[in-house]
């Protein structure tokens, strides 16, 4: 009895509470909203105040009733829930009189709609429009050239590590930037995500009668038409630059397309400078807009509405009239967004500010943050990018980094319960697996063949112009982080171009950048391919990585290299000469170049073929491996190429792997073999059945230069079940070529049994 009757009482206390509380807060809210007015000495006093301040004072009145009872309802809201947490956060509201207001129901806190803004950005108060869990959501992208390849990249992982729906990405790409995104997302194959291109090349007369000044160039003025560029049955879309970084999931964006009203069919956020106020120096004359105007690095379109409104005469007619005394556009696109929204404001509606903060030179962004806690996207909107200046740049250049060097693999996680598109590739793939033996001793070994790396290729700039008599040779090569300091001698060593697969993660692919964008001497060639392979498994795939660098070869040959050996001075242009001495247009041929090694970091490089030979005898040098490998560069005939003067040829033996030069055509390394072991030696032995000649050139030869032992040969050495794998691979591989090339292939079963 007793625990019921104080039940009772906490239950009156309560309800006694809810009924008072309100009250009391009404009280102290209408007894605020009065005012004491004195009363006029004389009627002339009276017209006087009157005349002066009557219309100021009502207006004043009308808006501290609203912003009252804004509170109020907000104070309601809260009052009518559980608390969430100690202390509740009430936005704070600014005006600023000489800013215009547009038709929109939020703010960006640099106008009078900032209250409206802000309790928007508060989730504790407004409820956001719920996206369905599996609607795809349309994003935009214009990109073009390696280093926008490069650049969007880290875009796409901060959506994709937030987002929870299907995407659909539309990237306006001209070839370049194509090449790279389309093989950079086959590999990614990260579920729930579409990706079409559409050539930005064919789009360029749309916009190339439009002078423009931006460093974009003209694929700056691109967005214009993509009511035009997109399918037709696309409603809606969201247009990002490739310099943005998300902090959130971008479904809230796309749940803003809800709150358009009438003949809304941009959202933008305000621009966040004094640019177009025209007064950032003397003689500034921005292109006209609305108020502070409108920066289009976020963009929410509705084509539909867009297409219906014909979009793409609004903004030529504008575009044009605006040229005729503005010569040429200044910030590219931009400027004739906001010359269009200038004449007509109704078709904007304005987005809180969080949804593009802009870092430029002479940002005001410092406004919204220090305001809205909760900020969605941060926009490098300034040539600088992360070296602009801001008292603010190192906190988000810290949340800039931590996407872009974040292990892309991770982002392949599936969205459970959304039905996606049959991926025929992934689906071959997973069945590929699922048959191989998880008890196999090599299971690892034979899954490795099949591993999908994410590969990023052309990560930085290239630029190749092909000879015109066609006897141009590509360097091949791949390397890890650790053979990174041999990358300026090759090219001392090497003029001609040169492809390079590298095997890194995230993190070490910018350390990569970074290295490369600090020496002199690899700025200074721009005819160097580098092709990221992202790391993923145990094991160095080294064949992979050979196959990446050789299906980016554009000359009509390849030198088949390793990232440890230096060529001679003058090899490329030697090699040159050889491909029309040796007819290698027209025939089968491997152009076999003299391995040669020494034991010292320091070498004076021998600068001929005489000086080579004094080397070797002196003990400088030494034949490739004659001390452990003899067998591997034996056939070479060493003892024949000190005196030869012409090329001569050499028959294929067990265990030959040597250096070679062959036309961009030729097979691919095998997959299977992984690490160290039999990599080059099946290679070889492939040429071989496909009835190569292995032809040596005289005065051709290369260096390795000593490094430590690499991971995968210690393992070789110290783990006896890969040395037992890599023996039951070289079995499987004589087995294939056998099945393959029938009884031609049997002399490689007998010289494997004799060596």
């Amino acid at each position: 009895m007793l625990g019921m009757c104080r039940g009772r009482r906490k239950f009156l206390a309560a309800s006694l509470a809810l009924l008072v509380i309100p009250a009391l807060t009404w009280l102290y809210l209408s007894v605020g909203s009065f005012q004491v007015k004195p009363v006029p000495l004389s009627p002339l006093e009276a017209q006087s105040s009157a005349s002066i301040g009557g219309t100021g004072e009502r207006q004043a009145l009308e808006l501290r009733v609203r912003a009252v009872e804004e509170e109020n309802r907000a104070l309601r809201r809260e009052l009518s829930r559980p608390p969430k947490s100690p202390s509740a956060h009430f936005p704070i509201s600014s005006h600023r009189g000489n800013q215009s207001r547009t038709h929109s129901e939020e703010g960006t806190g640099d106008n009078e709609g900032q209250k409206a803004a802000a309790v928007g950005n508060s989730s504790d108060c407004v409820q956001q429009p719920v996206v369905d869990k599996c609607e795809t959501i349309h994003v935009a992208i214009v990109c073009a050239g390696y280093n926008a390849s490069r650049d969007v990249v880290t875009l796409v992982k901060s959506v994709l590590f937030h987002r929870r729906n299907p995407l659909h990405f539309h990237f306006i790409t001209d070839s370049i930037a194509q090449q790279i995104l389309s093989s950079l997302f086959y590999t990614w194959m990260v579920p729930a995500v579409r990706v079409d291109f559409y050539d930005a090349d064919e789009l360029k007369s749309e916009v190339s009668w439009i002078p423009n000044k931006h460093y974009s160039g003209i694929y700056g003025l691109m967005k214009l038409v993509l009511t035009k560029t997109l399918p037709s049955n696309l409603q809606r879309v969201i247009v990002l630059d490739t310099d943005i970084t998300f902090a959130t999931d971008i479904a809230e964006l796309w749940a803003v397309f809800h709150k358009f009203k009438g003949q809304q069919v941009l959202g933008l956020v305000e621009n966040q400078s004094d640019w177009y106020l025209g007064n950032l120096w003397k003689n500034h004359r921005p292109w006209p807009a609305l108020g502070r105007g409108f920066n289009t690095g976020v963009i929410l379109l509705l084509l539909d509405r867009l297409r219906k409104l014909r979009w793409e005469q609004m903004w030529r007619l504008t575009a044009e009239r605006e040229l005729m005394s503005m010569l040429s556009t200044s910030l590219a696109d931009q400027d004739i967004f906001n010359a269009v929204i200038k004449q007509n404001p109704f078709l904007v509606h304005q987005l809180p500010c969080f949804w593009n903060v802009q870092l430029s030179d002479h940002t005001r962004s410092e406004k919204c943050y220090k305001d809205v806690s909760d900020l969605k996207v941060i926009h490098w909107n300034s040539p600088k990018k992360l070296r602009v200046k801001n008292k603010h740049v190192e906190f988000f250049r810290n949340l800039y980094l931590t996407f872009l060097e974040y292990d892309g693999n991770l982002l392949r996680r599936e969205l459970f319960g959304c039905p996606s598109e049959v991926d025929h590739n992934s689906e071959n793939l997973q069945k590929t697996l699922s048959e191989l033996d998880e008890d196999d001793p090599c299971y690892e070994f034979r899954r490795e063949r099949f591993t999908v790396h994410r590969t990023h290729l052309y990560f930085l700039h290239y630029e190749y112009e092909p000879s015109s008599d066609n006897t141009d040779v590509t360097l091949v090569a791949q390397l890890s982080m650790d053979r990174l300091q041999m990358l300026e001698a090759i090219c001392k060593h090497w003029e001609g171009p040169i492809s390079l697969a590298l095997y890194l993660s995230d993190a070490e692919a910018q350390q990569f950048l970074r290295y490369a964008q600090g020496s002199e001497v690899l700025m200074s060639r721009g005819n160097v391919g580098y092709h990221i392979v992202y790391k993923e498994g145990q094991f160095y795939p080294v064949n992979l990585l050979r196959n990446v660098a050789m299906q980016q070869v554009n000359t009509p040959y390849m030198f088949l290299s390793d990232i440890d050996f230096l060529p001679m001075y003058g090899l490329f242009e030697y090699l040159r000469k050889s491909v029309v001495q040796l007819d290698m247009a027209n025939t089968k041929k491997a152009l076999v170049v003299p391995a040669f090694e020494t034991l010292r970091y320091r070498l004076s490089y021998p600068k001929s073929k005489a000086e080579l030979l004094s080397q070797l005898d002196m003990g400088t040098l030494f034949t490739f491996r004659y001390h452990v490998w003899t067998k591997g560069h034996a056939p070479t005939n060493f003892a024949k190429w000190r005196t030869a003067t012409t090329p001569y040829r050499v028959q294929w033996e067990a265990d030959f792997e040597p250096y070679v030069m062959v036309r961009r055509d030729c097979p691919e390394y095998d997959r299977r073999f992984v690490g160290f072991g039999w990599n080059k030696v099946a290679h070889i032995m492939e040429l071989d059945a496909q009835e190569y000649e292995f032809v040596v050139l005289p005065n051709a030869y290369m260096i390795h230069m000593p490094h430590a032992p690499s991971f995968d040969i210690t393992k070789f050495r110290s783990n006896k079940q890969y040395r037992v794998c890599l023996k039951t691979l070289k079995e499987e591989f004589q087995q294939n070529m056998s099945r393959r090339f029938g009884f031609a292939a049997l002399k490689y079963m007998t010289a494997e049994n004799n060596s």
